[in-house]
């Protein structure tokens, strides 16, 4: 898969539902999707929770949703498939 897109998303962990929160900015003002998820920051749930959370948004593979930076983080940046950026909220 050649057009695939980094997408930058800061997550808050341990909410009662996963969740699109909306559209923020970091520190630097560049956009972040802004995500609560449904489950704890332990052993890695929080990240197997957005992967799955954001495959299902998306509705793509979840092997085509990708965590490059941030796995200790609570902002992160994933890879997805450049077509699936339609199925997000508009910023």
């Amino acid at each position: 898969m050649t057009d695939r897109v980094q997408l930058v998303v800061r997550v808050t962990p341990n909410a009662r539902r996963s969740e699109i929160l909306g559209w923020g900015a970091d520190e630097k003002g560049r956009s972040v999707l802004m995500i609560k998820l449904a489950a704890p920051p332990l052993d890695g749930k929080a990240n197997t929770e957005l992967l799955r959370f954001m495959s299902d948004l998306l509705d793509c593979a979840k092997g085509h949703v990708q965590l490059l930076r941030g796995e200790g983080s609570r902002q992160k940046v994933l890879e997805v498939p450049a077509y699936s950026l339609e199925k997000l909220p508009s910023r």
